[in-house]
């Protein structure tokens, strides 16, 4: 088995990180959401993984290759323009068509177990989760079983089903998938967009007879804004068991935290529910729901709800910011 990762977006809603950083690489839980993805893969033996690239695409294949190096036998691929996931896909044909199934991840959701459900089962599977809202998603209309997809729509004005494709997709017809693809690339896209769907791809494949099973996924991290992101970051940190015992300086940490490698902490409380990248310095502040990036300076700040991205340099008081890369800004001033 391969697996597609499609990491070519620009990731607007995430803005100002993702105008120096690509949405893929944004950190979760200690982790940028492709080390998440990428991990989840190699758990399950899937080594051999395609990159659909795009905006900032060079620092997502350094990461890839310093992080990974062998462990990873990497492919990639850029999507440029991008005209859409079923074109993000096609592009991928010629590492993929040799190979019997085929795992599609989208490259800013995270997945828990439920990767390793959807690899044992035999047949073509989309994951799926119930929303409050499917006119923001591709949905899928189920038969009478309530497993097998009768249809699935990108988008719908007026949803028939609350069934949400989640961006986790297994292919077995992986030949009869990308001929559907290059059938539709024949002619311009119909969507509104201008992109060419993975939805229309596999609606042209169960009209061609091809059955999907639908599988409703438990742990889906939907990281595509920057509530999400938040909120992904706590439900990781939960399911962590074990937190060592940060010996920092008259620092208080209430779990669950994440704090990596080489920070320098005092006269702080941190936590709960903070990640904070490496080599950080923080004296005299409360930060809590937070994710902070790396090589950041925070002193005398108080911090809730908040996303810092690399190199940020804060002091005097805050409550909820979103800041991106290499900023300074003093409140005292």
């Amino acid at each position: 088995m391969k697996a597609i990762i499609p990491v070519a977006g620009v990731g607007s809603k995430l803005r100002p990180h993702t105008h120096t950083q690509p949405k893929p690489l944004m950190p979760v839980a200690g982790k940028p959401i492709l080390g998440h993805i990428i991990d989840s893969l190699l758990a399950e033996g899937v080594v051999q993984q395609v990159f659909v690239l795009g905006y900032l695409g060079e620092k997502i294949r350094e990461y890839v290759q310093t992080q990974y190096g062998d462990k990873v036998q990497a492919e990639f691929v850029v999507q440029e323009p991008r005209r859409g996931l079923a074109e993000a896909v096609a592009l991928c044909k010629d590492y993929i068509v040799d190979n019997e199934e085929v795992v599609i991840i989208l490259g800013d959701t995270i997945f828990g177990k439920d990767i390793h459900d959807i690899l044992k089962l035999g047949d073509n599977i989309l994951g799926v989760q119930e929303v409050d809202d499917p006119r923001k998603f591709g949905v899928a209309v189920l038969d009478d079983s309530k497993k097998k997809a009768l249809k699935v729509v990108e988008k719908p004005m007026i949803p028939t089903s609350n069934l949400a494709l989640v961006g986790l997709y297994k292919i077995k017809e992986v030949e009869i998938l990308f001929q559907c693809i290059d059938k539709m690339m024949q002619f311009p896209p119909t969507d509104y967009t201008q992109q060419y769907l993975l939805t229309d791809a596999i609606m042209e494949m169960i009209e061609q007879g091809v059955v999907f099973e639908t599988y409703k996924v438990e742990n889906w991290y939907d990281c595509g804004s920057r509530e999400s992101l938040l909120a992904s970051n706590r439900i990781l940190l939960e399911k962590i068991r074990e937190f060592p015992d940060y010996p920092y300086e008259n620092t208080v940490i209430l779990p669950p935290v994440q704090i990596a490698e080489n920070c320098n902490i005092k006269n702080s409380i941190i936590g709960p529910y903070v990640a904070i990248a490496e080599n950080t310095v923080i004296s005299n502040s409360i930060i809590r729901n937070s994710i902070v990036g790396a090589y950041s300076q925070l002193e005398t700040i108080i911090l809730n709800n908040s996303v810092l991205g690399n190199d940020t340099t804060l002091k005097g008081k805050a409550h909820s910011v979103n800041i991106g890369d290499s900023t300074e800004i003093d409140f005292d001033e």
